[in-house]
């Protein structure tokens, strides 16, 4: 056997330890041995050390629930309330047997009967009463209850809060795993408080039980005892005595696990134990102190009171209201030198020419709110706007591999009431109006019913849509409406703006930034790259123009390897960022891919990409399309039509044609169709199913 100083477990032999560490083993053991003591006769000296191990466990369960912070850290508690039950009546029923048949119950029923109801049985009856009184109407049907509401609280605000988190998820406030997390926990908190529901009617039971018993123990000892000639005195005193020391031994252990039931119940989730939460909550303030101490002198005054015990509370009292007054001087004090230091620094800015310097610099990213949106970025009103940009800038992180920029979040008074804009290094990309108090219904395609609300349009992807109240959420998520909150729309909105205009957001200081990121891990692809081959500007110009069709560079170590690779033979950008792509072939068509694992592609018929094949020219802008303005806006027309139609039956299908034409007909569509992922043939892995549902035949269209 060894011994590791400072380790408990360590002076104890391996087969202990062993068995110790089997805990599955121990309780189904436990249980078993709770079933014996209803069948073998225990003696006096093990019924003694049972009674002690239910009284310390007892208070080691009152105190667990008394430190918990919130209720799920003692979720096996209605499991175990069950097991102190049917422990506490195997003893009453072991200690009945010992009563009953020997007229002896051990040294701990016999202190309760003789020393702690002074030895007399009346006095012990009503003691015992007092204590089933306390716990079955007042503990045990007030816990009752509270869980019994609880439970059903917590049932009727599970959808709300699923609702709520996958509209986090969605914003990017939090990841999948943390919103698994915090649906399991939404599910544990139901079924710990069902349980509970269903776990205090053990108490209930147990405090009905314990009365019988105790009438059983009386009636049967004394009918004992008339039988067996005694006196009848002395026969119903003695039984009546031990029968009130056994029920006060088991009602007390109880009443501390029936007191521990109503304080997991009644507590709320906080940071911090319910003692520092009594003395945090009921000191705060001094006045109550004063007036408690200037009503404990009032009582001196009257006749009849006790003088020392007045007096000596009174001075606690008043002694707490001083302490307290002390710290809010000293609390008010700090917070006014604080707010000096922040004058005399504001008092410090420059004047003059040097002050309108700081006003020179534009803000990348703003969303200035109207009046009446303010309250969505306050905190202490409940607003959490901030929180949601920061996970903006962690979904933007993971989606397009940048690093977003600080999104200044301000007032806007000239704006109207309910209105929010979107600027872009000063520039208003978008302006929409909320209605603060509605939530937005989105038509999901599953709708069966209609609901009434006032028609808009969903800013970030143009579709229709309505402010319905929120008296109506649950009956328009029922019919098939998707219901998002004011908050959600804005946030929303703003991550499809960046997204749009990523590229524009990338600059040659978070170009550094990236790179000398992924030379932490890559140091030789950066040395041979930069500046060697292409300068951080050209590395920035074709990160942007990856972005622009919103193609993630957050495998920034794969496109610089290909740069490396190509930028020896052309310096062409354009025919760079294009070898890039064909690198993030399985990347992007992972990104287009359906969920049934297909892509779905709309294609040129062969003549019309022959006429595209032979109309391409370079340009000092690039390669573009030399074709008739007619053949254009016959190509345009008819994709459109070709995408309605694929939308309509529930695809979103990328336009698919060789790479010679592929960056030449984006420039054609990028302005009338700026979201249309176009894919070269090249840009297909292997294995990857595509099934194509259109074909553009503007050619023929121009010819009749």
């Amino acid at each position: 056997m060894a011994v590791v100083p400072g380790n408990p477990q360590s002076i104890l032999p391996n087969p202990l330890l062993r068995l110790l560490r089997q805990t599955d083993v121990l309780l189904a053991a436990l249980l078993m041995l709770i079933v014996a003591m209803l069948i073998v006769p225990l003696p006096e000296w093990l019924l003694d050390t049972m009674l002690v191990v239910n009284i310390a466990a007892s208070a080691t369960i009152l105190l667990v629930a008394l430190y918990n912070t919130e209720p799920l850290e003692f979720s096996v508690f209605p499991a175990l309330l069950l097991v102190a039950t049917l422990f506490r009546l195997a003893l009453n029923i072991a200690a009945t047997k010992l009563i009953l048949g020997t007229g002896h119950a051990g040294a701990i029923i016999a202190a309760f009967g003789q020393f702690v109801v002074g030895g007399s049985y009346i006095v012990g009856i009503i003691a015992f009463l007092i204590l089933v009184v306390v716990q079955f109407v007042v503990i045990t049907n007030g816990a009752g209850r509270v869980a019994e509401v609880a439970a059903r609280f917590t049932l009727d605000a599970m959808p709300g809060k699923q609702m709520s988190i996958d509209a986090d998820l969605n914003a990017g406030l939090i990841t999948e795993a943390e919103a698994r997390e915090r649906r399991r926990k939404i599910e544990r908190e139901a079924d710990f408080y069902g349980a509970m529901d269903g776990a205090s009617k053990f108490v209930r039971g147990d405090a009905i039980a314990a009365v019988l018993i105790t009438i059983i123990n009386i009636v049967g000892g004394f009918a004992l005892g008339a039988s067996r000639g005694g006196e009848l005195i002395d026969t119903l005193q003695r039984y009546t005595l031990l029968t009130i020391g056994e029920g006060l031994v088991s009602q007390i252990p109880a009443l501390l696990i029936s007191t521990a039931t109503g304080l997991i119940v009644t507590r709320a989730a906080s940071e911090r134990s319910m003692g520092q939460d009594f003395v945090a909550q009921l000191f705060s303030r001094p006045r109550p102190l004063m007036i408690v101490a200037a009503l404990l002198l009032v009582l001196l005054v009257l006749p009849g009171f006790p003088k020392p015990q007045l007096l000596i509370l009174s001075a606690c009292a008043g002694a707490g209201a001083w302490f307290l007054t002390q710290r809010e001087r000293t609390e008010t004090a700090l917070r006014r030198e604080a707010e000096e230091r922040e004058k005399r620094k504001a008092s410090e800015q420059p004047k003059g020419p040097e002050a309108v310097i700081p006003l020179l610099g534009v803000e990348t990213i703003e969303v200035e709110l109207g009046s009446n949106l303010v309250p969505l970025a306050l905190p202490e009103e409940g607003g959490d706007l901030a929180e949601r940009v920061g996970g903006v800038r962690k979904q933007i992180a993971m989606e397009m591999g940048i690093i977003l920029p600080t999104v200044r979040i301000r007032d806007n008074l000239q704006l109207r009431a309910n209105a929010y804009q979107i600027k872009l290094k000063g520039a208003v990309m978008a302006v929409y109006e909320l209605m603060p108090h509605c939530v937005l219904a989105l038509d999901s395609g599953l709708v069966t019913q209609s609901v009434e609300g006032i028609p808009t349009v969903e800013p970030a992807h143009g579709t229709p849509a309505l402010w319905i109240a929120h008296t109506l959420k649950e009956r328009a998520e029922l019919a098939g409406y998707i219901t998002v909150d004011p908050a959600t729309v804005l946030i929303t909105h703003l991550t499809e703006i960046i997204k749009a205009h990523a590229a524009e957001l990338l600059t040659r200081q978070e170009t550094q930034r990236l790179v000398d990121h992924v030379k932490r891990t890559d140091e030789a692809v950066v040395n041979e790259l930069i500046p060697n081959l292409l300068t951080l500007g050209e590395v920035q110009s074709v990160l942007q123009r990856l972005l622009r069709e919103r193609v993630s560079i957050r495998d920034l170590t794969t496109i610089m390897e290909t740069l490396a690779d190509y930028a020896p033979r052309t310096k062409d950008l354009d025919q760079l960022a294009e070898f890039a792509r064909a690198a993030l072939a399985r990347q992007i068509c992972r990104q287009y891919q359906e969920e049934d694992g297909k892509l779905y592609a709309i294609t040129l018929a062969p003549p019309l990409e022959q006429t595209l094949r032979d109309a391409v020219q370079a340009t000092p802008s690039g390669n573009m399309l030399a074709i008739d303005p007619g053949l254009a806006q016959a190509i345009l027309s008819s994709l459109n039509q070709q995408i309605a139609r694929v939308t309509d039956q529930g695809y979103s299908a990328v336009l698919l044609c060789s790479s010679q034409i592929r960056l030449p007909l984006r420039r054609l569509t990028e302005r009338t169709l700026p979201t249309l992922p176009i894919l070269a043939y090249t840009e297909i892995v292997p294995g990857m199913e595509v099934e194509a549902v259109g074909m553009v035949e503007a050619e023929l269209q121009l010819a009749a």
